[in-house]
C-alpha cells in the first residue's frame, strides 16, 4: 500500500481558556513551526516524504505538549526543540521510536 506521506505529523497546537493545561501554554506552535522548518531546511518535507500539521486538542492534556505520528500511531511528549530533533532524526528519518518521550497507554 502506497501513502501519500511517509509520515504524518501532528501536532496539538490547541489553546485551553482558565489557564487550563493545554499543549499551547507549552509553546506547541513554536514547535510547529520549528519542525516545519526543519524538515523543510533537510528537504524531508511535502508529498511522498514527511507531513507536519497543527491540529486542535488531541485529547491527551495532562500528558501533553503532544504529538502523534502517523501511520504509526505513536504519541510522544516533548519540551525542547532538541526533542523534536531527536523525533525527526531517530523516528521519523531512522525509523526507531523515541521511547524516552514516547506516551504509552
Amino acid at each position: 500500500m502506497s501513502h501519500f506521506y511517509q509520515k504524518h505529523v501532528f501536532f496539538c497546537v490547541n489553546q485551553k481558556v482558565d489557564g487550563k493545561k493545554c499543549c499551547q501554554n507549552a509553546g506547541a506552535k513554536d514547535f510547529f513551526e520549528y519542525a516545519c522548518d526543519t524538515l523543510k531546511a533537510r528537504d524531508l518535507f511535502g508529498p511522498h516524504k514527511i507531513r507536519i500539521s497543527s491540529s486542535g486538542c488531541l485529547g491527551r492534556c495532562a500528558k501533553g505538549p503532544m504529538i502523534v505520528v502517523y501511520p504509526d500511531n505513536v504519541w510522544y511528549s516533548y519540551a525542547t526543540s532538541a526533542d523534536i530533533d531527536e523525533i525527526i532524526d531517530s523516528h521519523l528519518v531512522g525509523q526507531t521510536m523515541v521511547e524516552r518521550l514516547r506516551i504509552h497507554e
